[in-house]
């Protein structure tokens, strides 16, 4: 059968670098490829961005060679090579190729690789793409249907660009508003529209994954049984037999259940009509571990665009969006990316193997992701054996120490649950050992194949215990109380349930519990096992109960305790430090009779003196580490300056030989008060710099007879008459006429 690509297949070029621009259904990935096979001298690799797609193209290349795959013809995925001696035409996705270049770095004996589907922009595509343009061997054609193609183009040095238009019938785009009711009954209720208007072909159904696969196939059987139509799924779980069987044309019409592996790659014979849930799922990465897992997401313009293509590859073509044209027009151009937003640890991994420093990327990867990437490495401690694993760096480090401690198996099986994204236990150990699904299962034989030896039995759960922290040794927790958890990074987190005193945060959600994350999967471990990168920090710290600076010696993992002592601390620079930070904060009346400071800070103010009272309670603490020697100190003594008395005296001695206490007040002349009797014999106010003194004068009960700052005017003019009322009422003091 003829297709729209094939009268380009002339036009391609003997040698040197191309971009090939086709629509979706042109023949680009099944007759681009085996064309090249009389015209290079080399083996013709070609890229998949997924193990489905891979297996698919290659089974229809060989079919249309007459041959069985295997022959001319092979596939090379995650665990599974299919090719032999005579293959020289392979299909294999990206991560193969960049493994395959850490043993063969030149790719001997291959002359092309061609990058299919390029648009979509894997993360291994792009590091695909920048290794392979280092290589001056090889011949490189990148292939899309959706493709801004003159960047690319530059960056293979000005390539030329080869456009293949294709043929798209007229397509009828239909748009749903929004429903509450669930992915399954809006795929069948689409399925009934599509009938209402008459079936010409089979119907294509884009859904994020297997599990709405499989609930999409219950809703819509009762519409297939009533019109004879065959219900086929379509992923990459499936078996080749299973695969073949959505692809290969069948004896009635079909309703094809699809992840997004048919948008492009693969093209299904007599589609002419497409439900489109506007869902895929994604590549993306646990924030908190940093391993690969997938997220359902909304896909972009340019994907819609190419799933209704499908559609209208023969014939004129329906095409039901389950999202609103207002939907579809919020959604993104085009997919960012992965380089731009993924976690980029396995691609550094796989540099430093290489032993290559830096790359010229189509798209410079951010700095901050590359910094973070190689932190993480640094603090796993790489090997070259993690590299040349096809997991990602913190899985590759634990099946590696499971097997150097001897329990290689129990390490395959931990690797194979989290990578797999196995769910349903908050226990590792608990889920390793659990049922699993089959993907699971084929993940751990695959690994253990790879992974030599079986476990010891003298091995107890302490072996893949300390494999996982050697994994995840920045995820490390302490249980404090009630679920409450302390992060070796810093932070808190919630653990409800917890039974341990210690683990291993293998993974944690950003739904937040009571203001925290919340730890969905675990594995304990012994606080032993942290004293190998522990360090011993000394600290100095305020006990508020006992009032004192005290000297915590603590062993810390990153910034978690895991013990402490606490002792009173002894003198120092840093000690007096903090006591007067505490002793500030409490305020000098803490220390001193917050009267005799004031009427000391009255004394200075009024002889002109200064006097900075924080400044004395901090030279009070030097030497020292508790209140209670501040207490005991002299700090009203430290606070008059010795120059105060003569300024401002704290007293003052009558004529009788009594002394007296000054009294100070801001903004008042000081004032003396004792008995009338007292002051006999003065015939002048005292003075203190020169001003005079206000002396109270008191009656024998003490009660105030006069206030006055003129005593030598209160003797002439007042004293007469005071003297006759007071030896009245008092007759037993003597009471002179002439009292000076």
């Amino acid at each position: 059968m003829k297709l729209p690509i094939d009268d380009l297949l002339p036009r391609i070029p003997a040698s040197g670098h191309l971009v090939i621009e086709a629509p979706p259904g042109a023949g680009k990935t099944t007759r681009v490829p085996p064309a090249l096979l009389a015209r290079e001298r080399g083996d013709i690799l070609v890229l998949e961005p997924r193990r489905l797609a891979a297996r698919l193209a290659a089974r229809r290349v060989a079919s249309e060679l007459g041959e069985r795959v295997g022959e001319t013809v092979g596939y090379q995925v995650r665990f599974e090579d299919v090719s032999g001696p005579r293959t020289r035409l392979r299909f294999l996705t990206e991560g193969v190729l960049t493994r395959r270049l850490l043993s063969d770095p030149t790719l001997a004996g291959v002359g092309t690789v061609i990058l299919d589907e390029f648009h979509e922009r894997h993360l291994d595509t792009d590091l695909a793409l920048a290794l392979l343009r280092r290589l001056p061997n090889i011949k490189l054609i990148v292939m899309s249907a959706t493709l801004d193609a003159a960047p690319v183009a530059k960056y293979l040095g000005g390539c030329p660009i080869l456009r293949s238009e294709g043929t798209l019938y007229e397509l009828a785009i239909e748009y749903t508003p929004h429903s509450p009711a669930p992915l399954e009954e809006q795929v069948a209720m689409a399925l009934e529209r599509l009938v209402a208007h008459g079936l010409t072909g089979d119907v294509l159904v884009f859904l994020p994954g297997a599990a709405e696969i499989r609930r999409a196939a219950r809703a819509v059987e009762p519409i297939a049984s009533r019109l004879g139509l065959l219900v086929v799924p379509l992923h990459g779980d499936l078996s080749p037999a299973e695969q073949d069987r959505a692809v290969s044309p069948a004896d009635r019409r079909k309703v094809i259940l699809s992840t997004n592996v048919a948008e492009s790659s693969v093209t299904i014979e007599g589609v002419t009509a497409v439900i489109d849930s506007g869902l895929a799922r994604v590549a993306a990465d646990s924030p908190w571990t940093g391993l690969p897992s997938v997220e359902v997401r909304r896909i972009s313009q340019a994907s819609a665009t190419q799933r209704a293509g499908r559609a209208g590859r023969t014939a004129p073509g329906r095409v039901i969006r389950l999202y609103s044209a207002e939907d579809f027009h919020r959604r993104p151009a085009a997919d960012v990316p992965e380089i731009l937003r993924r976690e980029l640890s396995q691609v550094v991994l796989q540099l430093r193997a290489m032993k290559i420093g830096q790359l010229e990327w189509l798209d410079q990867p951010p700095e901050a992701a590359f910094a973070a990437a190689n932190a993480l490495l640094d603090r796993l401690g790489v090997t070259p054996e993690m590299a040349e694993l096809p997991l990602p760096p913190r899985l590759a480090k634990l099946v590696l120490a499971a097997k150097s401690k001897g329990v290689p198996e129990k390490g395959c099986a931990v690797a194979a649950a989290l990578s797999a994204g196995e769910r349903g236990k908050s226990d590792l150990l608990a889920l390793a050992e659990s049922d699993w699904q089959p993907q699971t299962h084929r993940v751990f034989d695959q690994l253990r194949k790879r992974i030599s030896g079986r476990d010891s039995r003298n091995e107890g759960d302490a072996a893949i215990l300390q494999s996982i922290l050697a994994a995840f040794p920045d995820r490390v927790a302490r249980h404090r109380r009630n679920g409450e958890l302390l992060l070796s990074g810093g932070g808190a987190a919630r653990f409800p349930n917890c039974r341990w005193e210690f683990l291993v945060a293998v993974d944690i959600e950003e739904r937040r519990e009571h203001g925290v994350p919340l730890v969905r999967l675990a594995a304990p471990i012994e606080p032993e096992w942290l004293l190998e990168r522990a360090t011993e920090r000394i600290s100095l710290e305020w006990n508020r109960t006992a009032e004192r600076v005290e000297q915590v010696t603590a062993l810390v993992y990153d910034q978690l305790v895991i013990e402490e002592t606490r002792a009173p601390a002894v003198p120092s620079e840093e000690a007096s430090r903090l006591l007067a930070q505490k002793a500030l904060e409490a305020g000098i009346g803490r220390f001193a009779d917050r009267d005799a400071v004031d009427q000391i800070r009255s004394r200075a103010a009024f002889g002109g003196i200064t006097i900075d009272v924080d400044a004395v309670l901090v030279a009070q603490c030097q030497g020292r580490t508790t209140f209670a020697q501040l207490e005991a100190s002299d700090i009203l003594g430290a606070m008059r300056p010795g120059h105060i008395q003569q300024a401002a005296p704290e007293r003052l001695k009558l004529p009788g030989g009594r002394e007296v206490k000054v009294h100070y007040e801001p903004g008042k002349p000081p004032w003396i008060e004792s008995r009338l009797q007292d002051f006999f014999g003065m015939r002048e106010s005292p003075r203190i710099g020169g001003a005079p003194v206000v002396v109270h004068l008191l009656a024998p009960n003490h009660r105030p007879v006069q206030v006055t700052s003129d005593l030598a005017g209160f003797w002439e003019r007042l004293y007469p008459q005071v003297r006759k009322e007071l030896s009245r009422r008092y007759p037993k003091h003597k009471w002179p006429e002439r009292p000076v």
